[in-house]
């Protein structure tokens, strides 16, 4: 009975696309939106005749429905967004080791696990959002430089509770060790226009509202409003470009443990990895195409071109419990 009525309520919200499952199908569960990935799912149908059945809702609900059904799951991948979310995953045991030449040949190493347990399929970059009409670029530098005073009453962030943030820091411990990057954060608190914010688009929103000046975001983001909004008085600048880079984070998939169809998984996989399907992915949500072959969106491509951080990102699953109680710590909430 418990058992039970703890499935039911892991599977509030999911939506499905799950019908009879054939031997030759794959099964996907996603925390991906169903507008993102059905494009996707039904290129790779088109090209292959295998067709796919997904099931799509939160990420931390599907880890852990996937943790529950165990062998009897029909989940052959699971996708999400974001390293932090694809490492935790990982180490909960839900994927299964895949290395296969057509996956080391399209992505670099630095978005792939080491262990061969996920590979991330499309890239959105962490960077500075800031008020053309108020700062000066040449103020502009880094990640560290917002904890300066000149940017005090100035910046404005998304909460920390949020995965992209705890990724974030986590690629600054990374770097810096955890003494250097709590003064970042303290530097970064004292900074703040106002209370740490729910989403990107919010930081955007205070921007332009004169609230604060600067912010942090993932270029998506950035990208949807200035589609809605291409007079917007808001630009990126690449943080970080003298130093480690900016910081990247994916999106990604792995083979599951008891993938019923891990022959087709691979082979999913592999395609989403191709020149192909990183156009798709970098038309439907202004992303960079993880496949470093393959050039970005040509509205993407407008935003200029940055030196990446090649941190392998299996870090900000590794040192995301660390970020967390520094970032309590500090007092960002």
């Amino acid at each position: 009975m418990i058992k039970i009525l703890i499935f039911s309520l892991l599977t509030m919200g999911v939506t499905t696309a799950i019908s009879a499952v054939s031997d030759d199908s794959v099964t996907v569960y996603s925390s991906r939106k169903e507008h993102l990935i059905k494009p996707l799912f039904d290129a790779f149908t088109k090209d292959t005749n295998i067709k796919v059945e997904y099931l799509t809702g939160k990420g931390g609900a599907l880890i852990e429905r996937l943790k529950l059904e165990g062998a009897d799951t029909q989940a052959d991948m699971f996708m999400t967004v974001d390293a932090g979310n694809l490492w935790y995953a990982g180490s909960q045991g839900l994927f299964q080791k895949v290395k296969t030449a057509t996956l080391e040949n399209n992505l670099p190493i630095y978005l792939r696990d080491p262990n061969g347990l996920w590979a991330g399929l499309s890239v959105r970059a962490r960077t500075i959002v800031y008020n053309t009409e108020r700062v000066n670029i040449s103020d502009l530098s880094t990640y560290e430089d917002l904890a300066s005073p000149k940017w005090e009453g100035r910046l404005c962030l998304r909460t920390s509770k949020k995965i992209y943030t705890k990724s974030l820091v986590a690629s600054l411990i990374y770097h810096h060790g955890k003494d250097k990057t709590g003064d970042i954060i303290s530097g970064w608190v004292n900074n703040l226009a106002a209370t740490p914010n729910a989403k990107d688009s919010h930081v955007m929103n205070a921007i332009l509202s004169g609230q604060c000046d600067v912010g942090l975001v993932n270029t998506y983001y950035y990208g949807r409003l200035i589609e809605k909004k291409p007079n917007a008085p808001l630009k990126l600048f690449w943080a970080n470009q003298a130093t480690t880079g900016v910081h990247v984070n994916v999106s990604g998939a792995g083979i599951t443990k008891y993938a019923k169809n891990p022959k087709g998984a691979i082979q999913l996989l592999e395609w989403l990895s191709s020149a192909k399907a990183q156009l798709i992915y970098g038309a439907l949500n202004k992303e960079y195409p993880a496949n470093q072959n393959v050039a970005a969106d040509r509205a993407v491509s407008a935003w200029g071109a940055f030196k990446q951080d090649k941190m392998n990102l299996s870090q900000v699953g590794i040192l995301q419990a660390k970020a967390v109680k520094l970032m309590q710590k500090k007092g960002y909430r």
